[in-house]
């Protein structure tokens, strides 16, 4: 029997992929309106996928859990760059911050089984912060280096600010990201005015 050639093997690897990302993208679905022990059914229908496929790259629930919050935490992380690439620094700060209300809010379907003490979750606060921390750190120096903001605040503090902001089951996202509007505004408080370079 030949070995399969580049090209088909890079198929399966692209077709496994796109399984992978339909699971995920209906798992996060599934676990917003269902929660995180919904049937494993509901998912695989969602997604257009078999429950062998789901098997095969998620053995264990824990493990679908986990690759969610990594592909949230992804999404929203990536989301800094483009943002810093495509508006002013004070925008692209309170446009990321947003949607890392977003990201809180949705989260909280999978908060219970991230505090669960199951060894499988260990590290993701560790992928949270190593993800997380340089996509806001970015944003804030770019920010206070235009004079927009004060530049003695660190990415860790502004990140669990919000995530308490977010926590109480009873807060909507419109009250959420109210806060949020308050809290930028509390950053430009003392905000240092850009130096304007001399005139030649």
């Amino acid at each position: 029997m030949s070995a399969a050639t580049p090209e088909r093997a890079r198929r399966v690897r692209a077709d496994a992929q796109r399984n992978i990302d339909a699971l995920l993208d209906a798992a996060r679905e599934v676990f917003g309106t269902s929660g995180v022990d919904a049937p494993v059914r509901e998912i695989v229908a969602k997604a257009g996928v078999g429950l062998a496929t789901f098997y095969r790259h998620f053995p264990e629930r824990s493990d679908l859990i986990g690759a969610v919050f990594r592909h949230e935490v992804d999404a929203c992380a990536d989301t800094a760059a483009t943002l810093a690439a495509e508006h002013e620094p004070l925008e692209a700060l309170a446009r990321w911050l947003r949607r890392y209300t977003e990201f809180i809010g949705a989260k909280r379907g999978l908060a219970a089984a991230l505090h669960s003490g199951n060894p499988a979750f260990e590290l993701l606060p560790v992928y949270f912060q190593q993800r997380f921390e340089p996509a806001l750190g970015s944003l804030l120096v770019a920010a206070a280096a235009a004079g927009e903001i004060r530049g003695d605040v660190e990415p860790m503090e502004i990140l669990h600010g919000v995530a308490n902001l977010c926590l109480p089951a009873d807060v909507d996202l419109a009250r959420a990201e109210r806060m949020v509007a308050l809290l930028i505004d509390g950053l430009r408080y003392g905000a240092k005015p850009r130096l304007q370079s001399a005139e030649p």
